[in-house]
């Protein structure tokens, strides 16, 4: 399964990533890619929806995590472990891959 993110919008991340995190104990391989806004996931700072949280839940779960390198070069960011560079082919590669794709912002 395949989740795009394409928002810094705390309660939508947090959702998106307990999505992801459900699919995985529900046995299913799942990969997020963050696009546009996605790429500040680090950024957001929610009491109620902690984006941080779900994403280090997700990838201890060994979620998967690919993130546009060209929106974080536009931001001035480099790549990390929750965002780490990836490539408008790794985008269609999840696509052509996945049996389902969702997208969230």
């Amino acid at each position: 399964m395949g989740i795009v993110i394409g928002t810094n919008e705390p309660e939508v991340v947090w959702n998106a990533f307990r999505f992801g995190n459900t699919s995985l104990k529900a046995n299913h391989e799942v990969k997020v890619f963050l696009i546009n806004k996605g790429v500040e996931i680090e950024e957001i700072k929610d009491e109620k929806y902690n984006a941080k949280e779900q994403s280090d839940l997700f990838i201890e779960n060994k979620g998967q995590i690919l993130a546009c390198g060209t929106c974080l070069e536009s931001r001035e960011k480099e790549g990390s472990k929750v965002c780490p560079i990836s490539t408008m082919k790794d985008l269609l590669k999840l696509v052509e891959e996945s049996d389902k794709v969702l997208t969230f912002g």
